[in-house]
């Protein structure tokens, strides 16, 4: 029954959320265009529900000469196509609004397992045996608020599944809230294919699962 609601929420808070925020996702598209060549919205495949693929929308964040199908978790200089405006917006997770489209179409959720770019082969493994798949990509998710781009694959497919396996309108609001806290602080936000040196919950390269 919940994934029902979980869809009706996802529109009405999507939606009220596009109206609120268009103003801001115009001005933040004028300044990327003036502060680099190329268009404002970066689209990208995606892999979504069920193994789906889909073109996932985001604010550029990147020069136009950066790798398109390439996960930034594996680009060694990531910070060389990063742009001025981009470093803000990625800090800030401003670069996701224009996936609020993408809740609307369906395609995703604004709370589950982040979207991978269909190269990342050895996670999608993982995933499939967590089950994550079974559940819309979200915006933002359980292994986001725990620790992000400092959680080793393998522990993020593990959260990714425990989502799946609980999913509630609890965990949802739970992740919600700690989303908020992660954007303000920008906690474990990393830039390319960086060593994993940072503590999650106390050990290093250790996450729970416990909601």
């Amino acid at each position: 029954m919940y994934p029902v609601f979980k869809r009706l929420l996802d529109i009405v808070l999507s939606l009220a959320a596009l109206l609120v925020l268009l103003p801001l996702l115009l001005v933040l598209m004028l300044l990327i265009r003036v502060d680099s060549e190329g268009p404002a919205i970066f689209t990208q495949q995606r892999v979504g529900r069920e193994e789906r693929l889909f073109p996932i929308f985001k604010l550029r964040t990147m020069n136009v000469s950066a790798p398109h199908d390439v996960a930034t978790s594996e680009l060694y200089d990531a910070q060389s196509h990063i742009t001025r405006v981009g470093r803000v917006l990625r800090k800030t997770s401003l670069d996701e609004l224009p996936q609020l489209f993408n809740v609307l179409r369906g395609e995703m959720s604004l709370i589950g397992p982040r979207p991978l770019v269909p190269g990342e082969k050895d996670i999608h493994a993982l995933r499939r045996q967590t089950g994550a798949y079974r559940v819309r990509p979200g915006i933002t998710g359980w292994a986001q608020v725990n620790g992000r781009d400092c959680v080793l694959p393998e522990d993020k497919a593990r959260l990714d599944g425990y989502y799946a396996d609980h999913l509630s309108l609890a965990l949802d609001l739970k992740i919600l809230v700690f989303s908020v806290f992660c954007v303000l602080t920008a906690r474990g936000v990393r830039e390319g294919a960086l060593p994993f040196d940072e503590s999650v919950d106390g050990e290093k390269g250790k996450v729970k699962t416990n909601a």
